[in-house]
């Protein structure tokens, strides 16, 4: 049993579902948890001080890519770790702390870009890339949802060129060849890569990201890992699998090397992150092998169809638990809408993160129990009921015509409240799964919330 994970309970209606508590050296985190994204050590718009007055997460999690790019992990370091650096604390005192590997990041630098997609796709995207033409019909896809096709066009067609030429100025200058419109370079000792900030090239490796996260500090850190498109072939994610697997044993290999932490002087979890896109037999041998290595815990990423998430995760944890590994808590990468945290935690997931709860707040969505709101459209200008009908939430303090006006007016207190809001609706939303779980009330709670959010037809 994994002396830093106890199950509490398991669902009795869903019984890959459960209720949890993580130990870490900075505080208890209670599972199912969703977990903020504080990419630069920072949640953007939002102090320290609000996330943990209003928000109250369980823990939150930085970017390794962006903290080794700016301001670099030395830096970090000296300060104790990203926590102590960004004056994040729990119950007055610094809280529990995630950092990803950076293997998002090189997917978005590499296979990701250029296509316009994410590590998410419907089925169709995917047959789409298939076919020779499936670039000119994405591109009409998408343009066909606005006004003016032919400015979108010349605008893709431009962000393309200007890309290019600045590859091929930085080849000239670094005489490193990259792929076809890409930042990125991968091989099977790592990924090399060039900087968004100013085209400097760098050099990730599963050792050199194990040593910058040992300087971060988190608590709970990743294995680096190749993250594949959703569009990737069947040979492909078997290829980044394997490679996959070879750098998760290279990294646990350094982390047991390097002991505790440089930053903060205690002992980190390392999880191992489940590839296998969107393939059965190829997602449960990923969590076999790596059940079989002795992580600290899961990480589940890579490719999924939107249609498709929670069978996908219910291969792997389903593998996890026929391993030896149920007791070791899994995370979901980069995933947080309702619909993701409801088929998660019923499919054995623990934790979660994802940065759409901020990104959309900026733009003016909102999150309701009826569902998402667009705070711009003009019917809010005079709507005075509050953001949020919760009393608990900072938002009920201020009227949606309010919050309509400082987004028209583009002041920067819009995307504030905005995103404590939206980050306190899907902490609280896991909160209260995990009441429902304890009180055997989760598919009545599912039943109840995902038909007023998305409409009686999502189930």
């Amino acid at each position: 049993m994994n002396s830093n994970f106890k199950i509490i309970k398991k669902s009795t209606e869903a019984p890959l579902a459960r209720v949890g508590i993580i130990q870490t050296p900075h505080g208890e985190i209670l599972t199912p948890a969703f977990i903020p994204v504080a990419t630069k050590a920072t949640v953007k718009s939002l102090t320290p001080e609000q996330i943990s007055e209003y928000i109250s997460p369980e823990a939150i999690l930085a970017n390794t890519y962006h903290l080794y790019l700016e301001p670099n992990s030395e830096i970090v370091k000296t300060h104790g770790g990203f926590a102590k650096m960004m004056n994040y604390k729990k119950e007055n005192k610094v809280g529990p702390t995630f950092t990803d590997s950076g293997g998002f990041q090189v997917f978005s630098l590499g296979q990701a870009m250029g296509h316009g997609i994410s590590k998410i796709a419907t089925s169709q995207e995917i047959s789409e890339s298939e076919s020779e033409n499936s670039q000119k019909e994405i591109i009409e896809k998408y343009a066909n949802e606005i006004q003016n096709k032919n400015l979108f066009i010349s605008i893709f067609k431009t962000i393309k060129k200007s890309i290019l030429l600045m590859i091929s100025n930085n080849q000239a200058e670094n005489n490193l060849e990259f792929p076809k419109n890409k930042l990125a370079k991968i091989d099977n000792q790592g990924v090399t890569f060039k900087s968004y900030i100013d085209g400097s090239v760098h050099r990730f490796t599963p050792e050199f990201s194990v040593q910058i996260q040992h300087d971060l500090g988190a608590d709970i850190f990743f294995a680096f890992d190749e993250c594949t498109s959703p569009l990737s072939p069947y040979n492909y994610q078997i290829e980044a699998m394997n490679r996959t697997h070879d750098w998760a044993q290279r990294c646990l290999l350094e982390h047991n090397k390097l002991g505790k932490s440089n930053s903060t002087g205690e002992k980190q979890m390392l999880f191992a992150v489940i590839q296998g896109g969107a393939y059965e037999d190829l997602r449960r041998e990923s969590a076999r092998v790596l059940a079989g290595m002795g992580f600290d815990g899961f990480g589940i990423g890579g490719s999924f169809t939107k249609n498709d998430i929670g069978t996908a995760v219910k291969w792997v944890t389903e593998e996890l638990n026929q391993n030896l590994a149920e007791e070791k808590p899994r995370h979901l990468l980069g995933l947080g809408e309702p619909i993701d945290i409801f088929l998660g935690i019923e499919n054995g997931i623990d934790t979660f993160d994802c940065v759409a709860p901020t990104r959309i707040a900026r733009n003016g969505r909102i999150y309701s129990p009826d569902g998402p709101i667009n705070i711009l459209n003009a019917k809010y200008k005079n709507d005075f009921s509050p953001i949020c009908e919760d009393k608990n939430c900072y938002a009920h303090n201020y009227s949606k015509s309010y919050l309509a006006h400082l987004f028209r007016s583009k002041e920067m207190l819009a995307a504030t409240i905005a995103s404590i809001h939206n980050l306190h609706f899907l902490v609280s939303l896991t909160k209260n799964i995990r009441q429902s779980i304890l009180d055997n009330k989760f598919l009545e709670y599912k039943k109840e919330f995902l038909g007023k959010y998305y409409g009686n037809n999502i189930l």
